[in-house]
């Protein structure tokens, strides 16, 4: 099965409507197995869906790490202050 891309997919969304997304994301991926490649400046919405997260800055990759990695111990600055910008998601997750 291919992969497929989800390039701020709820960037427009308010809240709720971007845990509801982000919940069936996580279903889909779930029950069929789904590998999406899932663009977004907000971290709170990647760790709802990601396994393995690329921090860009400047078109460059300044950290790669497994999820719970990346959310337990960033290690690159620029990953600290994306997180310290990161509001809480309804819904939980992660």
């Amino acid at each position: 099965m291919g992969a497929d891309v989800a390039d701020e997919i709820t960037s427009a969304l308010d809240v709720p409507s971007q845990a509801a997304v982000l919940g069936t994301l996580r279903e889909l991926q779930s029950r069929l197995g789904l590998t999406v490649l899932f663009i977004s400046h907000s971290l709170t919405a990647v760790r709802q869906v990601a396994d393995d997260v690329a921090v860009l800055r400047l078109g460059r990759i300044v950290e790669h790490a497994a999820s719970d990695d990346l959310f337990r111990s960033p290690r690159h600055p620029y990953t600290w202050l994306l997180l310290d910008a990161a509001p809480a998601l309804v819904g939980g997750g992660g």
